[in-house]
């Protein structure tokens, strides 16, 4: 066991840049950061297709009983096939960097858009997200995902500590290049306070 261990230590190890699942921050200032307003990145399809796995944990970890997800004679009579829960496609829009794939597999290694935006703060959290969903998106449907940054606040001082507000909407298509579902993300950017660490 302890060899299996060191083994899987070994390959982390190796892998060390590569496993940051979203992206590094990148650090900078708030002049640098308004730059980035209006800033889009190109569409990126899911590697795969929404799977019902996925759906399945999901809807588990929220305790989501509703039979459109879990019952797919239910889900066939009143949508055509199984559902993706809505909340679950904020999970989706997180690029996974992968450890490794072969060569001729093209991987993105950008990271999440709003990891990318260069301002002061060492941690971010998730505010709020506000969503419009056009049509049911069903398993086995592969979205396009774009990102991009509406506004960025001047500075802030809040309870958690100094920072700045990102607001970020991500657009998700169909494989037809129609728009399915959009949110709208606030995100706060900061340092906390003395006492919150």
């Amino acid at each position: 066991m302890m060899k299996d261990i060191k083994k899987v230590l070994e390959i982390l190890e190796k892998y060390k840049e590569e496993a940051n699942v979203h992206g590094e921050l990148v650090f900078g200032t708030y002049e640098e950061a308004k730059k980035w307003i209006g800033k889009k990145t190109a569409i990126r399809y899911l590697e795969d297709p929404i799977d019902h796995l996925r759906v399945k944990l999901f809807c588990e970890l929220v305790e989501d009983g509703n039979p459109s997800y879990w019952d797919e004679e239910f889900a066939k009579k009143q949508w055509g096939g199984l559902l993706c829960p809505p909340a679950m496609l904020s999970s989706l829009a997180l690029p996974i960097i992968p450890l490794w794939r072969p060569e001729y597999i093209k991987v993105s290694k950008e990271g999440w858009l709003p990891t990318r935006i260069p301002l002061p703060g060492i941690t971010m959290i998730n505010v709020e997200v506000e969503g419009i969903y056009y049509r049911p998106i069903r398993v086995g449907e592969r979205l396009g995902i774009q990102e991009e940054v509406i506004s960025i606040s001047p500075e802030k001082k809040t309870s958690l500590g100094v920072g700045h507000f990102i607001v970020t909407l991500t657009t998700y298509y169909d494989e037809n290049g129609k728009i399915v579902a959009q949110e709208k993300n606030v995100l706060f950017r900061f340092t906390p306070s003395e006492g919150q660490i």
